[in-house]
């Protein structure tokens, strides 16, 4: 088939921007200045919150799969997720051509929004067990998003259903770390951690959970990498400027790099 065949007229049919929607999403960029830079600001968190979009629906589907013990589905999934982060981590790159002088003459035209205000990052957070009630105050003042955090809240969190596996699989764990959603971030675990020190001792007789912690280690090492590029970004753009939302730019994005979201995976490698 050549050029010549293709099909041309769309005057009844569907086309490429129509399925896309493309009219709707190519006029959401709306710069605020006349800064030329600031549409690259605009169109980096967009798409930033696309992919975070595509990244809550894996989360979803792996912990639904996970949760009915069918975890070569979840392995896919939470593959895909790794390589959404790999993409967002990617994306700075992109936002760092943009130096201090360029954003100043933007900047205020901001007021207070901030991505800390991000309603799916913030369920991505809470998805993955960096949980706290407090960060529901951002959004009290959107009833429909403070439910769909609430929602969150309600249920296991990615790790919780991992470790519930874990036990319909015969682990002996504290029911505590499984029987009820958490609404704080998991804490390191003394049972959790010889379960995974016995899974990586011999992998050959517990190859599914092996699997499964390497995934989970994978999306933590990505996530890492995207806080770490969000500072560094931040403070060659703004240095250690308060954030436009009121955070402490800089400062708070460094004590998020302390986070760790599957705790006992990471310092079992010491005990190994």
């Amino acid at each position: 088939m050549s050029a010549r065949d293709a099909e041309t007229d769309f005057s009844s049919r569907m086309s490429y921007g129509d399925y896309l929607g493309l009219d709707r999403l190519l006029s959401a960029q709306k710069p605020l200045s006349e800064a030329p830079d600031e549409l690259l600001f605009i169109i980096q968190h967009q798409t930033s919150e696309l992919w975070m979009k595509l990244m809550l629906s894996e989360l979803d589907a792996a912990r639904r799969a996970i949760a009915a013990d069918r975890l070569a589905e979840a392995f896919k999934m939470l593959a895909r997720v790794s390589r959404i982060m790999e993409q967002l981590n990617s994306a700075w790159d992109v936002l760092r051509t943009m130096t201090p002088s360029d954003y100043t003459t933007f900047r205020d035209r901001l007021g207070q929004s901030s991505g800390f205000q991000s309603l799916q990052y913030r369920q991505i957070e809470f998805a993955l067990g960096n949980r706290n009630v407090a960060m529901l105050r951002p959004h009290a003042h959107d009833p429909a998003a403070t439910a769909e955090l609430n929602a969150e809240l309600n249920r296991l969190s990615l790790y919780q259903e991992v470790l519930a596996h874990a036990v319909r699989q015969g682990w002996d764990l504290p029911m505590s770390l499984t029987a009820t959603p958490s609404q704080a971030p998991h804490r390191d675990d003394p049972a959790v951690t010889a379960l995974w020190a016995a899974v990586y001792r011999d992998t050959a007789a517990h190859w599914s959970l092996y699997e499964l912690a390497e995934k989970l280690v994978d999306l933590e090492d990505y996530f890492r990498r995207w806080r770490f590029n969000h500072v560094t970004t931040v403070e060659r753009v703004i240095g250690f400027k308060r954030g436009t939302g009121g955070t402490g730019g800089v400062h708070y994005l460094k004590m998020m790099l302390a986070v760790e979201l599957f705790p006992e995976l990471w310092h079992v490698r010491t005990d190994l």
